[in-house]
């Protein structure tokens, strides 16, 4: 029992063909890079005897499958971000799964109504803010964000990133797009610099002092502190779960797909199950610094530090099919423009 793994360049997937018809298997084709899903696939084999094959990329797996059709060797789709995900399903590259295993580990709201995509780790977007230049508390909303008291001291990265769009894409089905434009108006009117970079980047930015405030992913924050050259960065901000006491803190998700073509569908079905339950949510998210999908697994390591989150309960589905509009505000607003 062994994981065996390709990880390739998009441009090179095609040279790298998996077995399709062995027994006991299931052929992974993932987003997420090796070394998180190593001691999951590993744990998985060692209960099951099932083996499992990766082929990793950066971008370019939909693309694969689509040209694959049903002839394609692939079971599972592993990836991140609700707009990738929802695109395997907008592409009819997925099938649905009516099974009472994930059904009971993962909330409703973090999987597809018909069950083409189910959450396996959450993230939390979150804002940062400096420890210095920021009272604890000065900020406590998304919509805070575009108040005129922080002209000047916002850091973002594009705002047409997936993440991004994601927490757009959420402001619209709580507020509608009016009032959705008019909030990321005054944010991109609160910008201390073009958008740019990354999440990291822009806790880097409030350490600079080139801005105060940013927006980022809760995971980027603790692979931050857990690296001796960042450490010192990531420590110079301040945590703030936004909307902790109303709706909830947006959050995204990484997930994982049935297939159309699924060979190995019944082992699938095995490993999905699998990544839902307990032992696997606390692998999956401590490795890398996510909370689990799973209710009743509480989060460990730095994540449980933090103290506990109060996710938005909105259907991530809804936000996906928001998508389209929170690209066109972007483009409205030329939130990335000078």
């Amino acid at each position: 029992m062994r994981m065996k793994l390709a990880a390739t360049a998009a441009m090179a997937l095609s040279a790298l063909p998996l077995s399709a018809s062995a027994d006991g298997e299931v052929n992974i084709y993932s987003y997420r890079q090796a070394y998180l899903l190593e001691p999951l696939l590993n744990a998985f084999e060692k209960e099951t005897g099932i083996d499992t094959n990766v082929v990793f990329a950066k971008k370019g797996l939909a693309e694969r499958l689509e040209r694959e059709g049903r002839n394609s060797p692939a079971d599972v789709v592993m990836t991140v971000d609700i707009s990738r995900i929802n695109e395997l399903v907008e592409r009819d590259l997925v099938q649905g799964v009516e099974n009472q295993t994930l059904n009971q580990n993962i909330p409703e709201n973090l999987r597809h109504p018909e069950g083409k995509w189910f959450a396996l780790t959450t993230r939390g977007r979150l804002i940062f803010t400096s420890r210095e230049r920021v009272e604890e508390g000065e900020i406590t909303t998304y919509e805070q964000l575009a108040d005129d008291k922080w002209n000047d001291r916002i850091c973002t990265r594009s705002g047409k990133h997936p993440y991004n769009i994601a927490l757009f894409s959420s402001m619209i089905a709580h507020h509608g797009e009016a009032d959705t434009q008019a909030w990321l108006e005054g944010v991109k009117d609160n910008l201390a610099r073009k958008p740019q970079g990354g999440d990291r980047d822009q806790i880097k930015a409030i350490a600079e002092g080139v801005c105060d405030i940013s927006i980022g992913n809760s995971y980027y924050y603790g692979n931050m502190l857990r690296d001796d050259n960042q450490r010192a960065i990531a420590e110079q901000v301040r945590l703030v779960f936004p909307n902790a006491e109303g709706r909830g803190t947006h959050v995204n998700i990484s997930g994982i797909s049935l297939t159309k073509s699924a060979p190995n569908r019944e082992n699938a079905i095995r490993l999905m199950e699998f990544l839902s339950s307990a032992e696997a949510q606390r692998i999956y998210a401590e490795a890398n610094t996510e909370y689990p999908a799973n209710p009743d697994v509480t989060p460990s390591g730095l994540v449980a530090e933090w103290g506990a989150i109060n996710p938005d309960q909105l259907s991530l589905q809804e936000i996906a099919e928001n998508r389209n509009a929170a690209v066109k505000l972007v483009d409205r607003v030329d939130y990335d423009g000078e």
